[in-house]
């Protein structure tokens, strides 16, 4: 074998493809070689109703995902530069229709891949990723629309959570800002 190949074999084992190293390279500072990065999906959010009687359209998703490049995930919204453990390089929406929400829509979710610097410092934090206990993340952004899924107004009486006529209130989210 080759070291081309080689290089690409150890690649695919890491999980990394020559696309993604390439858009990983976009965000660091120095570039970095497969064997030093550590690669992972995370689901951010999707378009079902949440424990906040709110949701996210497929296209509000669709709009979500540029937003997220080029992220730092953090530990417990602790906003501090110590906190910082990964960054997302690239974002999709996924489709799974055969998967119907709440409120009667096709399901999709946005995920996203991030990376983090392969250390002794967080091989237990890559462990537990692999292992599945560190898999639940916690997204931040604000909106330019809130609409009530009852009447379809920006503000009106109806409170989320509450049933109106068999349906439960929620609010449907728009126009991503940040």
């Amino acid at each position: 074998m080759n070291i081309t190949k080689t290089a690409l074999a150890l690649q695919e084992a890491e999980g990394v493809s020559p696309e993604e190293l390439e858009l990983i390279n976009t965000w660091s500072k120095k570039p970095l070689t497969a064997q030093e990065v550590y690669v992972f999906s995370v689901r951010l959010c999707d378009n079902e109703v949440d424990r906040d009687h709110e949701r996210f359209p497929a296209e509000t998703l669709e709009a979500l995902a540029p937003l997220f490049l080029g992220k730092s995930g953090i530990f417990d919204h602790n906003w501090s530069a110590r906190s910082q453990a990964a960054r997302i390089f690239a974002a999709q929406v996924v489709q799974e229709p055969e998967r119907v929400t709440q409120a009667g829509d096709p399901y999709c979710w946005l995920k996203a891949r991030a990376y983090m610097v392969r250390t002794e410092s967080n091989r237990d934090l890559i462990l537990e990723i692999e292992a599945g206990i560190k898999k639940e993340v916690s997204v931040g952004c604000s909106m330019g629309r809130s609409v009530c899924s009852i009447c379809g107004k920006e503000r009106c009486g109806h409170v989320k959570g509450r049933l109106y006529d068999g349906q439960r209130c929620h609010q449907v989210l728009y126009e991503p800002q940040d």
